[in-house]
């Protein structure tokens, strides 16, 4: 099955040039000119990921970030100008999976997408008897079905967030560098910066803590990395 993939940019050089290198490399593709349109076409059209522009008419893509976490947890990529630092942080704390600062080489974007379409697709199972599940105290992390439970709750997570859990959780009590949980989650041969995982992580304690309050299993070791208490 062809991927579907939304590109929202108001920026017209950028929706032309991209949408032809991912037509190249079989995806199909919905542009559009702004939040307002791009929210509309990504659930009408069921895209497999978005790449989101911050700075847009009629919308930005922070406010269409958060309308898509209102139903979705389908991964998002941010395009950020050089100097936006402020708003990749805020973007990740709202659930955007990845970032890229403009000007970006296109080959790296195809890269970016092809890990994180990679990463969301469920594991291959033959019978239902062949899930894989951790369990760790009341929570749990199907990797079969990318479904997180704490207790009888369904905590919905974005795939960066679910790869970074599932980390930290199958192998509880040991210790995770943040280039460890990098490598993870986006992979060895991508550069992300070391905030971007504490971004995630405050992200993933808050997201568990709107279930159970005293939730504080994910331990922070200053200088080292996180773990999960076993």
């Amino acid at each position: 099955m062809t991927n579907k993939i939304a590109l929202v940019d108001d920026d017209q050089n950028i929706i032309t040039s991209v949408s032809m290198l991912l037509e190249e490399e079989g995806y199909e593709v919905y542009s559009y000119n702004d939040g307002i349109a791009g929210l509309e076409g990504i659930f009408k059209n069921n895209v497999s990921l978005v790449v989101l522009d911050i700075k847009m008419p009629r919308m930005d893509g922070m406010e269409t970030l958060r309308k898509i976490r209102e139903k979705s947890s389908i991964p998002v990529i941010f395009l950020t100008s050089k100097d936006e630092e402020i708003d990749e942080l805020c973007g990740l704390r709202m659930g955007a999976d990845d970032y890229i600062k403009k000007p970006f080489s296109p080959n790296l974007l195809i890269a970016r997408i092809k890990t994180l379409l990679r990463r969301s697709e469920p594991v291959s199972i033959s019978s239902a008897d062949d899930e894989v599940v951790y369990t760790v105290g009341n929570l749990s992390l199907n990797k079969t079905t990318h479904i997180c439970k704490l207790g009888e709750n369904e905590v919905s997570l974005t795939i960066t967030e679910f790869l970074i859990l599932e980390a930290l959780i199958e192998h509880p009590g040991q210790v995770k560098s943040r280039d460890q949980l990098i490598n993870c989650a986006y992979g060895s041969s991508i550069y992300v910066d070391d905030r971007t995982i504490d971004t995630h992580i405050k992200r993933l304690r808050r997201k568990f803590k709107e279930f159970d309050n005293n939730f504080n299993e994910i331990e922070t070791l200053y200088g080292v990395g996180y773990k999960y208490r076993s």
